[in-house]
């Protein structure tokens, strides 16, 4: 079994996706054989509530050849039942990588290991050439001063969340590391790897909880998350019940996301669309006269985003969010902005996608709605924004016509009122990521508009 199914095993069968950090700490000239033992005593009281453990290579390290084989026996003796992780950071090329990897995986046995991607995928293949292995790429860490470069802006898009969309591209054997304590960023970086599995330290000591990160970095299957508690299990005058109450936090967590609410990690999502449509010119205030005739003080543009990978990429999550929990066969995007749209969202539910043309092609084949597929067949409609339901209706027509079912609707962007009213009187659903006010609101937060140029903005929406 690989790493992850053992850690899912001990999901299904433990009900704990929790990681033990071992850290043992030794006065320089202390007898190795504690670290052992102590290590080993943590490891037997936790191990009912303990999905796998993390001894960080560093305090074994520090005590010489008999740190490093107190470690070695350590991860040997751990039960099987729980894999071992090792903390141990490591970031280079080459043969240097390779012998790196060997020293993890072929000497001291661990199951997983953490490294930094600072050199690239080069530094990350000679690791993922043990194919019964795993690997946890820092993508945002928890120390204090982590922003001063992870926080860098690549792209549109912060560094971290730029190294975490790279890093799972590699193998489905690449995990992340994400702050256990910092909801904003752990939510990010499951938003640029919605089917990674996070590592997420910072939990207890360092002042995160399991509430919060498991609201912020679980996926939508309700797993995927690994908080990791050390000096809090670790320190704890009962670290079997620290264990245990940290495993039980888990069960609820992922209970109360089971009912769909999933607010830190929606939020942080929609700022970082936002936020994106304002940086990219997607969102751009003035003068500007509309198809209606009607002149508007702002103007939505979402053709913009394909010439922004990272923003497409978290516009593409949107997307896959609000399909959640509903049963369809394939994505159909209105064309012409939705195209893109559409045909990144289907990449990332793995859903094939047709779309209608508008108008119907007079040539050729005749065709009413480009590719494959049958009658009866539920459709996802996707569209960039709504404010009435005029092209959508022409779309509906045609997809209805071909004996496609659609019966919901999903949009990036609400504005207005005429749209979802458009849309109930056809009987299908309307789910947009944000309401275009939400948009006003977060502008003027970040000084780009003033508070006179939001409310005319949001009049001006009102009455639409």
């Amino acid at each position: 079994m690989t790493f992850f199914e053992r850690v899912e095993e001990a999901w299904k069968n433990k009900g704990t996706l929790l990681c033990v950090g071992l850290d043992p700490r030794l006065p320089p000239g202390g007898d190795p054989e504690l670290l052992y033992s102590q290590s080993m005593r943590l490891v037997e009281a936790t191990l009912p509530w303990a999905a796998c453990f993390k001894p960080n290579i560093a305090f074994f390290e520090a005590h010489g050849a008999d740190g490093m084989a107190a470690l070695a026996r350590l991860i040997r003796d751990i039960p099987s039942e729980a894999p071992v992780l090792l903390d141990a950071k490591r970031g280079d090329i080459g043969s240097t990588a390779e012998a790196y990897a060997m020293a993890c995986f072929a000497s001291l046995g661990a199951d997983a290991v953490t490294l930094s991607p600072y050199l690239g995928r080069d530094s990350v293949d000679p690791f993922l050439a043990y194919p019964d292995k795993a690997v946890f790429v820092l993508a945002r860490t928890s120390n204090p001063r982590a922003g001063v470069f992870q926080d860098l802006p690549v792209g549109g898009t912060a560094l971290y969340e730029a190294v975490a969309a790279e890093a799972v591209t590699w193998s489905d054997r690449v995990a992340l590391v994400a702050p256990g304590n910092d909801p904003v960023s752990l939510a990010a970086v499951r938003a640029a790897a919605p089917d990674a599995w996070i590592l997420a330290p910072g939990i207890g000591a360092q002042g995160g909880t399991i509430a919060s990160a498991w609201a912020a970095g679980a996926r939508d299957d309700g797993s995927g998350l690994i908080p990791v508690a050390a000096r809090s299990v670790a320190d704890a005058p009962d670290p079997a019940a620290a264990a245990r109450a940290l495993a039980e936090d888990l069960r609820k967590a992922a209970a109360l996301s089971a009912g769909g609410r999933r607010p830190k990690r929606d939020q942080a999502l929609k700022k970082r669309i936002m936020r994106g449509l304002a940086d990219s010119g997607c969102f751009r205030t003035g003068d500007f006269l509309l198809k209606s005739g009607k002149r508007s003080p702002f103007y939505v543009d979402l053709r913009r985003v394909i010439s922004d990978p990272g923003l497409l990429s978290a516009v593409a999550n949107a997307y896959a969010m609000l399909a959640g929990g509903l049963e369809f066969d394939r994505v159909a995007g209105i064309p012409a902005a939705a195209l893109p749209l559409a045909t990144a969202t289907a990449l990332r539910l793995g859903k094939p996608m047709v779309w209608p043309r508008m108008p119907v092609k007079d040539h050729g084949t005749g065709n009413r709605v480009e590719g494959d597929f049958k009658p009866g067949e539920r459709v996802l409609l996707l569209d960039d924004l709504i404010t009435t339901g005029s092209s959508k209706l022409e779309a509906i027509a045609i997809l209805r016509d071909e004996g496609l079912v659609v019966e919901d609707l999903a949009v990036l962007i609400e504005r207005g009122r005429q749209g979802r009213v458009d849309m109930d009187a056809q009987g299908v659903r309307l789910r947009a990521f944000f309401h275009v006010r939400e948009l006003f609101a977060l502008c003027q937060e970040l000084g780009l508009i003033s508070d006179e140029q939001r409310r005319t903005m949001e009049d001006f929406a009102d009455a639409e």
